[in-house]
């Protein structure tokens, strides 16, 4: 048995957590500059909205948080994104607008557990408590993980690529559909990441001896390097999916 616990109330999980999950993520996506003006008043303003999903034995599995907001269920009006989600709920809980819709901003499971269902154990009890908490409306900015194998190809011409059984080739969004998730949209520039040339070389432990457009391991796209200005910029790409 596994039980979806708020963070606030597991602390002596944060340790384990902080080194597990960041595993799971490349060390560019940590740079996004907008996030870090408001990553932690979500963490102050939602602390109900983030959880461990822990075993029986009490051992750790999973984590995964989001955020509530404003949204008219329309795909024109979908926030741009990971970043303008995190935007949005904080500018509206400042405001006192009341949200109708929970955003699944983030889900992972520690590498030695995968394969096991965790993924969608996760998605089904925070949707479900979303949707127990007021929230009808369930959406999610998913980083396709396979899309990294096809960095040149547009994000709009990923998202519709399947496979005989006519599910998603990639298997992140995959398992969302296979949870009652559908496609909306294309979030083309989900979140935006800047630097230093010598940043992006330690983030990606590649050299980028000219200015140039380049491929990087975890990319979903493609990282634009600039010598003139000592500057990289990347913007990666996610799907917008919707839980039924």
């Amino acid at each position: 048995m596994y039980e979806l616990i708020p963070v606030a109330q597991a602390p002596q999980y944060d340790e384990e957590a902080e080194q597990r999950f960041a595993e799971e993520w490349p060390e560019f996506i940590f740079h996004d500059l907008e996030v870090r003006k408001y990553i932690d008043r979500r963490q102050e303003y939602f602390p109900e909205w983030e959880f461990y999903l822990v075993s029986d034995d009490e051992r750790l599995i999973a984590g995964c948080w989001g955020v509530p907001l404003v949204w008219d269920g329309t795909v024109e009006g979908l926030p741009g994104g990971f970043t303008d989600s995190l935007v949005r709920s904080v500018v509206g809980y400042e405001e006192g607008v009341v949200p109708n819709t929970f955003v699944l901003m983030a889900a992972a499971v520690r590498s030695d557990e995968q394969g096991r269902g965790h993924a969608g154990r996760v998605i089904t009890s925070v949707r479900d408590r979303a949707v127990a908490g007021g929230l009808a409306q369930v959406i999610a900015p998913v980083r396709p993980t396979l899309k990294s194998s096809y960095p040149l190809t547009p994000i709009e011409t990923f998202m519709t690529w399947t496979r005989e059984d006519g599910l998603p080739l990639d298997p992140w969004l995959r398992t969302h559909v296979r949870l009652g998730a559908r496609l909306l949209a294309p979030a083309t520039a989900s979140q935006t990441m800047t630097g230093t040339v010598a940043d992006w070389e330690k983030w990606t432990k590649m050299p980028f001896p000219s200015s140039g457009t380049y491929t990087i391991p975890a990319g979903l796209t493609t990282l634009d390097i600039n010598h003139s200005t000592d500057q990289g910029l990347y913007k990666e790409p996610n799907v917008w999916l919707r839980h039924a």
